[in-house]
């Protein structure tokens, strides 16, 4: 299969032969990690139960595990599901990757829609299934928001939306959301909102996909799915707990697909995880770090935070040769923002992942500041 290089490696191949400066100590705003400790309380209920690790994990998840996501699912988006409608998963990763097989696998010729600017996994999980891809550009004209094309729509099997939108850092609000279960509804595609920062919220909580469902009468969540992550919210990636929710009849069936792939998460992590996901008062902390965050770069760089995520989508003239400088002359890595789009979307822009504490994000910041103002003198003296 041909895969596209990984937006990290081809990061690495830009910068390979390049020399970073050593007068700065390095730093990197690339990768979407959290870079704060994982919540005590998740620590220990995972050292209580590491005994488990000499048992099977259930491939359908514990009920210990499936309680939490559906506690969460009540406190914070005033859901009320049911097991059926509902499948704990190994972080979302794999879901992206391994949903689209099993529901594309028996249509001849399957289309997928999704954002461009993306997360890479939707393209992998495209090129795995021979599907043809239709692009929901995301751009300053239509200020990051997925434009409707029902004429495409019409041809559509599965359709990926992704607010909070990851890199542009662009929220759909409920009236949006409700467009789009609408037309799922109207042109039977089967909708997913990837969900993975929607509790990194700097204001007003954010609503589900599924809370959109409800609102226009589809209270069984028919087509309607959506996936959700506990390492942006809880800052414990390495837990990989992840769930997929909605429409239970595509559930029943994707379950029995799952007990073919491996996925199961070990009983200690369950267990972890379903503390975590429970709790929603250690999530107001990491919330109160990210808002800081966006509150040096308003300060810094002059830009305005986003509803949510912890990413900025900067606007610079040349995103390669402006990732090159930063590296070369102040130790600093970030992504430019075509690596993460096609078709010429994501160019003129780089994406920086606030993912530290206030200080060190901070230094970040500063240096990049330092490099727009150098860049913005070089280009007056070259114009003189």
């Amino acid at each position: 299969m041909n895969f596209e290089t990984y937006p990290f490696e081809k990061l690495n191949q830009l910068l390979e032969n390049r020399t970073a400066n050593s007068a700065y100590q390095p730093l990197s705003l690339t990768i979407g990690e959290p870079q704060f400790a994982t919540p005590q309380f998740i620590l220990d209920a995972l050292e209580e139960h590491a005994p488990l690790l000499n048992k099977y994990p259930k491939t359908a998840g514990e009920a210990v595990l499936r309680e939490g996501m559906l506690t969460y699912l009540k406190k914070r988006f005033a859901l009320t599901l049911d097991n059926t409608q509902l499948i704990p998963t190994f972080g979302t990763r794999e879901v992206l990757f391994n949903f689209p097989q099993f529901l594309l696998h028996d249509i001849e010729n399957p289309v997928m829609v999704f954002p461009n600017p993306f997360y890479q996994i939707y393209e992998g999980a495209a090129k795995v299934c021979r599907a043809e891809v239709i692009y929901l550009n995301l751009n300053a004209s239509n200020n990051f928001q997925p434009e409707v094309d029902e004429e495409a729509l019409a041809k559509a099997d599965f359709v990926i939306l992704n607010s909070p939108n990851n890199p542009t850092s662009s929220v759909m609000l409920m009236d949006d959301l409700k467009k789009w279960v609408k037309l799922a509804l109207k042109h039977d595609f089967v909708l997913m909102n990837d969900e993975c920062y929607c509790d990194l919220y700097l204001n007003k909580p954010l609503p589900s996909l599924l809370n959109a469902s409800i609102e226009v009468g589809n209270e069984s969540f028919k087509n309607v799915l959506v996936i959700n992550s506990i390492s942006k919210r809880s800052s414990a990636p390495g837990l990989r707990s992840g769930f997929i929710a909605g429409d239970a009849k595509i559930l029943k069936a994707y379950m029995t697909y799952r007990t073919y792939v491996g996925c199961a998460s070990p009983l200690p992590l369950q267990h972890a995880a379903a503390v975590a996901w429970a709790d929603q008062e250690h999530v107001e902390g990491f919330r109160a770090k990210y808002k800081r965050n966006f509150e040096v770069a308003k300060e810094v760089l002059g830009v305005d935070a986003p509803e949510a995520t912890f990413y900025i989508w900067l606007k610079v003239e040349d995103e390669i040769a402006f990732t090159i400088s930063l590296y070369e002359n102040y130790n600093l890595k970030v992504i430019p923002g075509s690596f993460l789009g096609r078709e010429g979307e994501g160019k003129g822009y780089v994406r920086l992942a606030l993912v530290y504490e206030d200080t060190i994000t901070k230094e970040a910041l500063e240096r990049i500041a330092e490099a727009l103002e150098n860049d913005k003198t070089n280009k007056i003296k070259k114009e003189k």
